[in-house]
């Protein structure tokens, strides 16, 4: 079986992006890496070539933060987050994915912009409370977090709507998404597996990028360990309102 060397052209700065992502620097970087590699490849088949690989970028990020984890973020997002993956994989075939995008983009894109508004409103003597959990929007919020993920690779914008309000020590934020998602993508195994995507070619395709993935994967991790509350949580809510850019542009594209 011959791979055709032109799809590294666009794997590689796929898997450097989501590798960063991975490793703790936010969403909106990995949401660039399935239209990357679909420059090359069939969107359907960009996104099972990456998941072999994310799943690798899983291993490698539980080991760097393994030592922070907030397991109550956990608790109450996963719940939800595993039913939204079964709706995913039952509806998958009738639900447009560019609606989901395009909602799912506009809800993340007024959440960072009530960010930087109530950042001002702090600047001008104001005190903005961190958000305690909340058992309705934790079970809303996972469950989209889990069906985006299934059926459009968009699960960590929700989890970041409810996740950074609370205002957790960055890192054991981050440990906990970390968790989250490496949970998640290892659920979707199964599925695509049972829709046939994870082929002998693609998989030869993601086994040929890991040796990258681990790499940047790593670097992504030394950046997210060495910044400074005060800094991560700008950074991160950057991310998010990007990350809800790129999807409310591809499903109004889409439309349009």
């Amino acid at each position: 079986m011959s791979i055709d060397p032109s799809i590294y052209y666009a794997a590689i700065p796929a898997v450097l992006l989501v590798g960063l992502t991975k490793g703790g620097m936010g969403e909106a970087l990995s949401l660039m890496g399935v239209p990357l590699l679909a420059m090359a490849v069939p969107p359907v088949q960009a996104a099972a070539i990456l998941l072999p690989v994310l799943v690798v970028m899983d291993w490698v990020s539980l080991w760097i933060w393994r030592q922070h984890n907030d397991r109550t973020l956990l608790k109450m997002l996963l719940p939800g987050a595993l039913i939204g993956i079964a709706i995913g994989w039952a509806t998958s075939a009738y639900v447009p994915r560019d609606a989901l995008r395009l909602i799912i983009g506009l809800i993340t894109v007024l959440f960072a912009l009530r960010y930087f508004y109530n950042s001002w409103r702090v600047r001008h003597g104001h005190i903005i409370q961190p958000k305690p959990h909340r058992l309705a929007p934790a079970a809303f919020l996972g469950t989209l977090s889990g069906y985006g993920s299934f059926v459009a690779h968009a699960g960590g914008p929700p989890f970041q709507v409810y996740g950074l309000p609370l205002t957790l020590p960055p890192r054991d934020y981050t440990g906990a998404s970390v968790r989250f998602f490496a949970i998640l993508n290892f659920i979707k195994l199964g599925p695509y597996f049972a829709l046939g995507q994870l082929d002998t070619s693609n998989l030869t395709i993601s086994a040929t990028l890991i040796p990258l993935a681990i790499v940047a994967t790593a670097l992504g991790g030394f950046i997210v360990k060495r910044m400074k509350p005060d800094v991560f949580y700008p950074f991160m809510y950057a991310m998010a309102f990007i990350a809800g850019l790129k999807l409310a542009y591809d499903g109004i594209a889409a439309f349009l």
